[in-house]
């Protein structure tokens, strides 16, 4: 055996991934996490004792493989979601970053076409590279919102097999009505998948795509645990669909691929939904005062329906975000060029983050 340390360039790796970086949100130790837009309340101690009795429960059986069709699962989601739904129409992986690897597994691939609409979610031309789909963008408008005639006539120019529309977009927020919705479906060929990741933050009287699905048998409604169910850590992504688009994501799944401590702490989660998501309002309160407290600094800040808000511009943001973490508060740098993004957290949260912004604000006055 030698002793000679191996890199990436002695491997004999995919050409397509030569010279990439495994994604990753920094994870750092500091008392303020505002940078990947998860709820901030933890399950109360009740809800984290059924957790821990549900855990138990499931590996009493871990001796044996889990249930491959989640079917507890999913009929609990059908019922959350509602709109008629079935246990046939839902699809449940780990995270709706395996629902969309699932669903380019199935309807992506070489020689076929993902198009989507930018800026918007970062990993999606990784979901496409990895599935080898060819990865094609067509721009917003400058309010980051999504022109109907455009995205039309991309469609129509491309064709593409599959058609990702993200609402409220990540990173902007930015809420896509069904104005521009049924115009895509219609001239769509293939799938169309309408990320509702945040959809729960909404302000209230939105619809949701779910509306859509008994008149478009090729849309896909993608939904995750992450966010307002303040479930990230389990790691719980869901699709909507008709019952074919259901069946294709089974034929490329991987077998058992939602363990069965997953499958039940998901289940208690979602047996205590009013309860995982109490502060949901509370959240979407503190979004709109944070619009509009950075508005009052002066700065441009984005409408946004998802719990975050995206900001700036700054000459140089990474000196503004290396400024928060050398406080202890720590956001996203994402986005267009000088901006960056800041998730809602609690009321204590929140307040030390506009009192280290403020901070690197008036010094940036003093510079000049």
């Amino acid at each position: 055996m030698t002793n000679r340390a191996v890199g990436l360039a002695d491997l004999p790796l995919r050409p397509e991934l030569v010279g990439e970086e495994p994604y990753g949100a920094p994870q750092l130790d500091v008392p303020v996490c505002l940078n990947v837009n998860e709820n901030p309340y933890a399950p109360s101690d009740r809800v984290r004792a059924e957790i821990a009795e549900g855990a138990a429960r499931a590996a009493g059986g871990m001796n044996r493989y889990p249930d491959r069709e989640a079917t507890a699962l999913r009929t609990r989601l059908a019922a959350y979601l509602g709109h008629g739904l079935r246990l046939e129409n839902i699809w449940a992986a780990n995270g709706s970053n395996e629902v969309m690897t699932h669903l380019l597994q199935a309807f992506g691939g070489p020689d076929r076409s993902l198009l989507t609409f930018a800026p918007t979610y970062s990993m999606y031309p990784e979901y496409a590279r990895n599935t080898h789909t060819r990865y094609l963008t067509e721009p917003r408008e400058a309010d980051f919102t999504i022109d109907p005639a455009r995205a039309v006539a991309a469609i129509e120019q491309h064709r593409p097999d599959v058609v990702v529309i993200t609402t409220p977009n990540n990173p902007t927020g930015t809420a896509t009505g069904f104005d521009v919705l049924r115009p895509i479906l219609d001239a769509a060929p293939g799938i169309v998948v309408v990320d509702e990741a945040y959809q729960e933050f909404v302000q209230p009287g939105v619809p949701s795509a779910l509306e859509l699905l008994p008149d478009h048998p090729r849309l896909v409604v993608s939904r995750t645990m992450s966010k307002a169910f303040a479930f990230a850590g389990g790691r719980l992504g869901y699709l909507a669909a008709g019952e074919a688009v259901v069946d294709a994501c089974r034929i490329v799944r991987l077998p058992y691929h939602l363990s069965a401590v997953t499958q039940a702490v998901a289940c208690v989660a979602l047996d205590n939904a009013d309860e995982m998501m109490a502060h949901v309002a509370e959240l979407r309160a503190g979004r709109d005062d944070m619009v509009d407290w950075l508005t009052a600094q002066g700065l441009p800040v984005v409408p946004t329906s998802a719990n975050f808000v995206l900001f700036g511009a700054f000459a140089d943001r990474h000196a503004v975000w290396a400024g928060l973490l050398s406080d202890g508060v720590l956001i996203r740098e994402t986005g267009p060029a000088g901006m960056l993004r800041v998730s809602v957290g609690t009321p204590e949260e929140m307040a030390a983050f506009k009192t280290s912004l403020r901070r690197i604000l008036d010094e940036e006055n003093t510079d000049r």
